[in-house]
C-alpha cells in the first residue's frame, strides 16, 4: 500500500537519501526546506512520486500553511537541522550567545516540534514520526548538542502521546556522516581522519545508512518499537 511521507529538510545531505529511501518503494514523498534549488533537484532526480514544498520549519506561520489541506499522514520524518554556529559569528556579547544558542535550538528542535504538531492530527494509525538526532547530544557540542539531547527528551513524550493511537516515534541519532552539507567544507583531513578512526567499523557514515534505518523503524516489523533513540554511528558511542 502507497504511504504519505512528509520529509523536512529533504532537499539536501540524510534527508534526500531518506526521500530516495520511501519513494524507491513506491510511497507518495512530500519533501520541504528552504531552499528551491536543492528540493527542485530532488524532484527532477526521483521522479512523479516526489513533490516539494518551500518551508521553512522553524517559521510557524510557514508550517501552518504547508500543512493546510494535507490529507493523511502516514509517516513524518523531521530531518530539518543542522549546526547553526557554522554559519554565525562568534559571540562578542550576552546577547549574541542568546541569539547563537536561539538559533540552535530552533533549526533543530524547534523545527521538528513544529512540524509535528501541525500534521499530528492527520497522523495515520499504524503511522510513525522518525526524527534525525545525532551523536553530538552525548558529547561536548554546545548549543547543537544541547538542542539534539532537547530533541530526544521531547521524543519521549510525543511516544507517549502517539502510542494509544497506534503511532510511533523515535529518534535516530547519526554519528559522523559523509557526504552531507554539515561541515560546510571546513572538516580537515585531519579531524575526519579522527573522525573515521572513532568508529569501530573503521569508515565514515553515509547518508543511506541513516535512510536505512529510518526506512525500517517506519515499516511494519518496527511497530513495537517507540520512544528510542536509535544510534547510526559505526560504533563510535555505544549504548552500554
Amino acid at each position: 500500500m502507497q504511504r504519505t511521507v512528509i520529509v523536512t529538510g529533504g532537499g539536501t545531505g540524510i534527508g534526500r537519501a531518506v526521500a530516495a529511501a520511501f519513494a524507491h518503494t513506491g510511497d507518495s514523498v512530500i519533501i520541504t526546506g528552504r531552499r528551491h534549488g536543492p528540493l527542485e533537484s530532488v524532484v527532477e532526480d526521483l521522479g512523479a512520486g516526489v513533490r516539494a514544498a518551500a518551508c521553512d520549519a522553524a517559521d510557524a506561520d510557514q508550517v501552518s500553511r504547508f500543512a493546510t489541506g494535507l490529507g493523511p499522514v502516514d509517516v513524518l520524518v523531521n530531518c530539518a537541522g543542522g549546526n547553526t554556529d557554522f554559519d554565525r559569528p562568534e559571540a562578542a556579547d550576552l546577547a549574541a550567545v542568546a541569539a547563537n544558542w536561539r538559533a540552535n535550538l530552533d533549526a533543530n528542535l524547534i523545527t521538528a516540534v513544529l512540524m509535528t504538531t501541525a500534521v499530528s492530527d492527520r497522523l495515520t494509525g499504524g503511522g510513525t514520526v522518525i526524527s534525525i538526532g545525532s551523536i553530538a547530544a552525548d558529547k561536548a557540542a554546545g548549543s547543537y548538542g544541547a538542542a539534539k539531547a532537547g530533541l530526544a527528551a521531547w521524543n519521549i513524550s510525543l511516544a507517549a502521546e502517539l502510542g494509544p493511537r497506534g503511532i510511533t516515534a523515535n529518534v535516530v541519532s547519526p554519528g559522523y556522516i559523509a557526504g552531507t552539507e554539515f561541515f560546510r567544507d571546513r572538516l580537515t583531513d585531519q579531524h575526519r581522519d579522527a573522525l573515521i578512526f572513532a568508529a569501530s567499523t573503521g569508515r565514515a557514515g553515509t547518508p543511506e545508512d541513516v535512510a536505512g534505518t529510518v526506512h525500517f523503524l517506519a515499516s511494519d516489523t518496527a511497530r513495537q518499537i517507540t520512544g528510542q533513540v536509535i544510534a547510526v554511528n559505526g560504533g563510535e558511542r555505544t549504548t552500554r
